[in-house]
């Protein structure tokens, strides 16, 4: 290891991080300008925005045949996107989670979630794979702007009520175009750019230190570019609108599975090879992130900080985990065994009560004023 590898990776975040938040500025724009409303601005345009380092990453990393790290990155995000994104941004401020995330966008995560691991049972999403996921990408994403449309001129004041004035530039509707264009296409420049840096480094790591793809695309690769995600969302936090904050993950996490796995397993030959590892643990283990995300939000239609700060320690025990199993380390079984004896019964226990109390209330059945 030398120090141009640290600087490419180093230098790779960076550039993911500019060239997504880039990209999203200019992508919500273009969205405000088209009318299409804040709450869905945060699950497709900025969500996919945000999403688009892991986008580059996946399909650099599947053309380069590299397919541990493609799906390592949409997995590690995905996990990473709901225990550390959602969990920090719980514990700045309990998020408000809104009644549609609930009816439709978290059963739809969950629902894909279970699809793409289907997918992976055999060891392989092929090309016709990833066409059903794309198409279904496609769908979700022309019905949820069609379905906004109906506010129609609410839009526009609502996207500046949520990101401010000033994320709407002043002067003639071409000249707004034309620099949310720009933005748009000089983001993902520097997305390109930085991906191939990112999975250039990361693969460099990955040998150094005796340390497989897999691993890496888990742990280092899908949180730095999963940065975009925890920017926006933090930030939409402290500016009190939670909704995006909560927004931006589920819809990060759909776009993951239908528009990265999707494409990836389009563009590399004979598709996307999964490890056995990743079939075996750390899919089961996002489902079951996902699943969790349902009994919490619908017990108060919120994400209490104590809620979020059991979905960030969680995030440590799963790196610690990954950790300790690529070094073979002796403190292994121990670890497992508490894991399996203590914390996920009493876990699960937990989310069984919240989603009964929730059930008996039925207050997640009434649709409530955001």
């Amino acid at each position: 290891m030398d120090v141009m590898t640290i600087g490419l990776l180093i230098g790779g975040l960076a550039l993911l991080t500019v060239g997504g938040e880039l990209l999203v500025r200019g992508s919500s724009q273009l969205a405000a300008l088209a009318g299409i409303s804040p709450l869905v601005i945060g699950l497709t345009v900025v969500s996919f925005g945000t999403s688009s380092p892991e986008l580059a990453v996946s399909v650099q990393s599947g053309l380069a045949g590299k397919s541990d790290i493609a799906v390592g990155n949409v997995v590690g995000s995905n996990i990473f996107n709901i225990l550390f994104i959602l969990g920090a941004c719980a514990v700045i401020s309990p998020l408000v989670v809104a009644v549609q995330l609930i009816r439709r966008e978290v059963p739809f995560m969950i629902a894909v979630s279970l699809l793409v691991a289907a997918f992976a049972l055999d060891s392989r999403i092929g090309w016709l794979d990833g066409l059903l996921l794309f198409g279904l990408l496609v769908g979700y994403t022309v019905w949820s702007i069609y379905a906004s449309r109906k506010e129609g001129a609410e839009a526009q004041a609502e996207y500046a009520q949520e990101f401010g004035p000033d994320r709407l530039p002043t002067g003639s509707r071409a000249k707004v175009w034309l620099m949310s264009i720009s933005f748009v296409v000089i983001g993902l420049g520097l997305l390109a750019l930085g991906s191939n840096w990112l999975v250039e480094s990361a693969t460099t790591l990955a040998r150094a230190f005796g340390v497989s793809d897999v691993i890496i695309g888990l742990t280092i690769v899908a949180a730095g570019t999963s940065l975009p995600e925890v920017v926006a969302s933090i930030v939409a936090t402290l500016k009190g609108e939670r909704d995006i904050a909560i927004g931006n993950a589920i819809g990060s996490n759909i776009f993951n599975l239908l528009g990265i796995v999707g494409i990836a397993a389009l563009v590399t030959p004979g598709g996307l090879t999964v490890a056995s590892s990743v079939i075996t643990f750390d899919l089961p283990v996002m489902i079951a992130v996902a699943f969790a995300v349902l009994p919490i939000a619908v017990s108060r239609l919120s994400i209490n900080r104590w809620e979020g700060a059991l979905f960030l320690g969680y995030y440590v025990a799963y790196t610690a985990y990954l950790v300790l199993a690529a070094a073979q380390h002796d403190a292994l079984p121990a670890f497992s065994g508490v894991m399996a004896l203590f914390v996920l019964p009493i876990t699960v226990i937990t989310l069984l009560i919240l989603a009964i109390n929730a059930v008996r209330r039925r207050d997640w059945a009434t649709p409530q004023t955001q």
